[in-house]
């Protein structure tokens, strides 16, 4: 899946691509982030992204991200959530 940093205005719900932002790998973007990830909204007017997400680092510093998602990203939250369950 592919992932991009976007800039979002929280009053406003504005969502723009960041000028410096070059696409990533989503699955990579989560781990550089511990997997410390959510979902904000729905994006329906950002080329093929279709979602929103909030990322946050060690210092709890806040970014997000625009994402392509398919049916990876549903395979990696139940891998992730049969990890913490210890079913791996």
């Amino acid at each position: 899946m592919k992932s991009i940093q976007a800039e979002f205005e929280e009053i406003s719900k504005k969502i723009t691509i960041k000028k410096d932002g070059k696409e990533e790998d989503w699955a990579l973007v989560c781990r550089k982030f511990n997997d410390d990830v959510s979902r904000i909204c729905d994006v329906m007017d950002k080329e093929d992204y279709t979602g929103l997400f909030e990322c946050f680092d060690d210092d709890n510093k806040r970014c997000f991200y625009l994402v392509k998602e398919d049916k990876n990203l549903y395979r990696m939250k139940h891998k992730h959530f049969f990890d913490n369950l210890g079913l791996k």
